[in-house]
């Protein structure tokens, strides 16, 4: 680019010659008129207003004219480029506003249609359940008990009167924590928590403890490898078997209905002394379904009596471990499975539908809170 020249001629300049700027503004403003869509006139834009655009080239020839040639020059390439840049504001709100309009169209919300489309969840029937089974000893005077479930082995198993040989204790039926010198299992029942409860309150003790507990089995339709108990122990001056025996009357009462015949038999657990499994009569045939010719009953199997759990007077020597006189203090505890309560008192017969979370197992027991 020269310097300016006095003598220099500004028609030479062809950038500069009215019919070129005209030209060029009229080039732009077709292209601008014909861009389609905002992205279109971001090029057009580009092309014909940028800084390599042909009226910028234009302008920066201004320089190289002599200072009378400059002034009309100047107004010649303003008067261009203020028409494209108007040209391209209008535009631009031209197709903003159609963008805005077809968006409406397109992303429109048909606020009529139902807005709970998405389905809802439910509370797990065990938790329901479970809190019921709390409810009933609640009602009866007992406390609610809570412990870890990464527990200590002593309270798993030592204090419980667990010999260092059971079977129970080994990784076949217990899942240790880093290996089986470690001293920390995930319990395999929730008993650790009669332990806890001796050790920390004061007597006499009536509590019932609900927690999730932990063996290696596998999970079929009748055992998974996590399953809930319900705890509970009492232990007082002068309690026995006939005490044992009135609560466990009064848990059935609660959850399955009055006239309900209860049976102890003949058991062993090394955490009481005497020991025993207790039945219920079927709540659903009442032991009906014995009878010759009576209708089979899918609950009890047609044996007229339903399994619910195991019970027995809290072994002495428990009581010796947690600090408590067993000359003046007795205990009863019992044990249940809130999975088989669920399975015999609503039918369900996999254990695979409790654990998988497939909503249309859980909503039909409701939304109990």
């Amino acid at each position: 680019m020269s310097a300016p020249n006095k003598s220099y001629d500004p028609v030479e300049v062809s950038a500069l010659q009215p019919d070129e700027l005209d030209g060029a503004r009229d080039a732009a403003l077709a292209a601008i008129a014909g861009a389609a869509d905002l992205d279109a006139l971001k090029q057009v834009r580009l092309a014909h207003a940028g800084d390599r655009s042909p009226l910028a080239l234009a302008n920066r020839e201004i320089g190289a004219l002599p200072p009378q040639a400059r002034a009309e020059a100047g107004k010649r390439i303003g008067a261009a480029r203020g028409a494209v840049s108007t040209a391209l504001k209008e535009r631009q709100a031209e197709l903003e506003a159609k963008r805005d309009q077809r968006v409406l169209v397109e992303e429109s919300v048909d606020v009529t249609l139902p807005w709970d489309r998405a389905p809802k969840g439910a509370r797990h029937p065990l938790t329901t359940l479970q809190e019921r089974m709390v409810d009933v000893f609640v009602s009866m005077g007992f406390e609610v008990a809570e412990g870890p479930e990464v527990e200590a082995e002593w309270f798993n198993f030592d204090a419980l009167n667990f010999t260092p040989d059971h079977p129970a204790r080994s990784m076949q039926d217990t899942f240790f924590v880093e290996s089986e010198e470690s001293g920390l299992v995930l319990r395999t029942h929730t008993s650790p928590m009669q332990i806890r409860s001796l050790l920390s309150r004061d007597l006499p003790v009536y509590v019932v403890g609900p927690g999730r507990t932990f063996r290696t089995d596998e999970l079929d339709a009748t055992h998974a490898p996590v399953f809930h108990q319900l705890e509970g122990l009492a232990v007082d001056e002068g309690l026995t078997m006939a005490d044992l025996r009135g609560g466990i009357d009064a848990f059935v009462a609660g959850m399955f209905g009055e006239g309900l015949t209860v049976r102890m038999r003949p058991s062993y657990f090394p955490f009481t002394e005497p020991s025993a499994e207790v039945d219920m009569q079927c709540f659903v045939c009442r032991g009906a379904s014995v009878e010759p010719g009576a209708d089979p009953c899918r609950t009890c199997g047609s044996e007229g009596w339903i399994e619910i759990g195991g019970c027995g007077m809290v072994n002495p020597r428990v009581l010796v471990a947690c600090g408590v006189d067993p000359e003046r203090y007795s205990g009863w505890a019992f044990g249940l499975g809130v999975e088989r309560t669920l399975m015999f008192r609503h039918g369900v017969e996999d254990m695979h539908d409790m654990v998988e979370g497939d909503t249309r197992f859980t909503l039909p027991f409701g939304m109990e809170i």
